[in-house]
């Protein structure tokens, strides 16, 4: 597995991976927009968007990073269901936070979604030192200058 930024040459492959990802989570595999054209909705933008691809080159993971100022939001994070629990979410999240730093964000946030679809990233996130902000939101300190 190797982590790599977003390539137009993937796009559909990332496209059937969150549709793939949605109906797993038995919601219904609606597109977001913003996929349709990641550089132009995250690279040109100066944000980050990752992939996670497999041994065979497949998509299995994604990852996107909104940079507004100190803040960094991640977004269309989803990886393939029966490539969780391998680390591959895991190193994704390392990666848009990395990105994130250098970038010059002090805080990560993340928008959990509906509870009843998305309750592995209740569990997921806080492994990950996130911590709940206000309602269906999660943050995480970035800035080593303040650590608790």
């Amino acid at each position: 597995m190797r982590i790599i930024s977003f390539d137009p040459r993937y796009r559909d492959d990332m496209i059937f991976l969150v549709l793939q990802a949605k109906d797993a989570l038995g919601c219904v595999p609606r597109l977001n927009e913003d996929l349709l054209d990641v550089s132009a909705n995250y690279l040109q933008q100066g944000d980050g968007f990752f992939l996670a691809l497999s041994d065979d080159d497949r998509v299995i993971g994604c990852i996107g990073v909104q940079i507004n100022g100190e803040s960094a939001r991640l977004r269309r994070f989803y990886v393939k269901a029966n490539a969780k629990r391998q680390g591959i979410g895991s190193q994704l999240l390392a990666t848009a936070e990395q990105f994130a730093r250098a970038h010059g964000a002090k805080e990560a946030v993340v928008h959990m979604g509906d509870p009843a679809h998305y309750w592995e990233s209740a569990l997921f996130y806080p492994k990950h030192g996130y911590e709940t902000a206000e309602y269906r939101w999660m943050k995480k300190n970035l800035d080593p200058q303040n650590q608790r």
